[in-house]
């Protein structure tokens, strides 16, 4: 029990944090950013349930009064009663299952239940008004609809709309969850023994459950597809950054291996196509590099920012394009996509980085011409035209996401090791962000087709059918994906709004950056994968 408890807990608390609406609702900027700071505020200055500040002696009477012992005591009792329930297990894995299709891995859609714990701001208001507020993604009669029909639950009881929140409520929503594809591009073992599995990437694949996506993530095809369960994440990178990736098989190696990369004892070397031709000379950028807004995940190079050191150093250019190796010698969030924005030669394809929202020049030499505020606000308001920001599923626009900043740096790594940690590879990760993909619903819906077969329960998971073909995949304990889409296993749900719209799917562009972890290097160890096709010197991108 004494290495099992921590994981219990752990995805307990963390699979808490999900959103509870399964499309996008995005707030308002000055409402995030009011959010953060009022978060910030009361957290160092200890205000009281009535916003007043409180000293110190009256914070302590706060605490140990009987209101406060009460409290306690029901969040110490929902946690243990929590703590009780299936940890990651099949019955996660077997929610749903793949299928192949124009190239990518698709996820066949299936009912799932997110939950989170009443904020603070919520008590005492009408559970329909939250949701209505708070959870734009579908109109008020639909939540109303929910909560009539015993789906939107309160502690998994149903109630009434007009049902008042109070702290520690535990809400529960059953939703008809439609992930967005991704590569059919297999994940392959560069190395694997006891301690570690090392893979490489591809590009268009999170690494944990996040957003829009949890069976279509690394964790969960590795334990479906490779019966590789339990691993450790040792680092991160982004969704759209191929490459070599660490697990950790049991705890201790885990956190050695993350006490090396936090000791700057790994050695790191990336390599990713940028625009122009670029220095011949090695460059050194030391920029130091701050997070502008931990909630929609974008970052850049200020005095006020944490110091970084990235070695930069050309392979070859081809005309248009340079090819160059990236050592980055810290692990700030995003740091060599924004060095190189900074320097002039931003990753061919970077969504965000490579992008008119920083200013003409696209933020060369630190020149944006904008407030952060600003930077924000137009972000966001490009992100509702185009469907391009937070598509690592990283971002922070979700109401339900983590609101404290020390949780948020944890939740919003990219391409490099900032705060990497030993996180379970499971629902502990749900983050329900919200992120869009470049999968855009046709304006016109389809016409809903008759249900093939009738839509299960929503507290019935998908499960394949009986009688389903047996492969050596199965036989071994893994699960290989349909190779063309099967009917026998689509569910329909006439409330749910996707079930209704046509979805394009996403271009061959819209799945990679030209940015892929080339090598790592460590005591006693190294890995290396083979460079991607666009990393070759004399490669040149194909018009569509």
């Amino acid at each position: 029990m004494g290495d099992r408890w921590p994981e219990v807990v752990r995805e307990v608390l963390c699979e808490d944090k999900a959103v509870l609406a399964d499309l996008p609702c995005y707030p308002e900027p000055a409402f995030a950013a009011e959010q953060v700071q009022q978060a910030g505020a009361d957290k160092e200055k200890g205000a009281g349930a009535d916003g007043r500040v409180l000293g110190a002696g009256e914070k302590r009477k706060a605490e140990d009064g009987e209101p406060g012992r009460d409290l306690k005591k029901a969040k110490l009792e929902t946690k243990a009663l929590k703590a009780k329930r299936p940890g990651f297990t099949d019955d996660r894995y077997n929610e749903t299952s793949y299928y192949i299709e124009n190239g990518l891995r698709k996820v066949y859609p299936y009912y799932f239940t997110f939950t989170t714990f009443t904020k603070g701001r919520w008590v005492g208001e009408r559970i329909l008004d939250v949701f209505a507020r708070e959870f734009r993604a579908h109109p008020a009669e639909e939540y109303e609809r929910c909560i009539r029909a015993g789906t939107l639950t309160v502690n998994y009881e149903k109630v009434d709309v007009d049902y008042r929140l109070k702290h520690n409520d535990l809400l529960a929503n059953v939703v008809h969850r439609h992930e967005v594809p991704v590569t059919s591009e297999p994940i392959t073992i560069v190395h694997m023994d006891e301690d570690v599995v090392v893979v490489n990437k591809p590009a268009s694949i999170p690494v944990h459950p996040c957003g829009r996506y949890r069976h279509n993530t690394v964790v969960f095809i590795l334990a479906k597809e490779y019966n590789l369960r339990n691993l450790r994440t040792i680092h991160r990178l982004d969704r759209l950054t191929s490459g070599l990736l660490l697990f950790g098989r049991t705890p201790k190696k885990a956190r050695a291996m993350e006490h090396q990369i936090r000791n700057r004892q790994v050695v790191k070397e990336y390599v990713c196509r940028v625009e122009g031709d670029f220095p011949s000379e090695v460059i050194e950028c030391e920029q130091p590099i701050e997070v502008v807004s931990y909630k929609i995940g974008v970052c850049k190079v200020s005095p006020r920012g944490k110091h970084c050191t990235t070695t930069f150093q050309k392979l070859g250019f081809n005309g248009k394009t340079s090819v160059i190796s990236c050592k980055p010698h810290t692990g700030r969030m995003h740091q060599i996509r924004v060095h190189l924005q900074y320097l002039g030669y931003p990753v061919v394809n970077d969504p965000l980085y490579n992008h008119t929202v920083f200013g003409p020049e696209k933020g060369r030499g630190g020149n944006i011409g904008k407030t952060d505020e600003e930077l924000i606000r137009d972000l966001i308001n490009i992100h509702n035209a185009e469907n391009w920001l937070g598509m690592d599923g990283d971002s922070e626009l979700s109401m339900f996401k983590r609101t404290d900043l020390d949780e948020a740096k944890g939740c919003s790594a990219g391409d490099e090791e900032a705060d990497v940690g030993s996180r379970e590879p499971s629902p502990c990760d749900e983050a329900g962000d919200g992120a869009d993909s470049p999968s855009v619903p046709a304006s016109v819906p389809v016409p809903a087709p008759a249900p093939t077969p009738p839509a299960l329960p929503p507290s019935m998971p998908v499960r394949p059918p009986a009688g389903s073909k047996v492969t050596v995949a199965t036989q071994t304990g893994q699960e290989a994906p349909d190779l063309t889409f099967n009917p026998d296993k689509l569910t329909w749900d006439e409330h749910c709004y996707e079930c209704k719209v046509r979805y394009r799917d996403p271009k061959p562009k819209d799945l990679v950056m030209y940015l892929h972890a080339w090598k790592y290097k460590g005591p006693g160890w190294s890995y290396e994968t083979e460079l991607p096709d666009w990393a070759r010197v004399d490669w040149v991108e194909q018009d569509e």
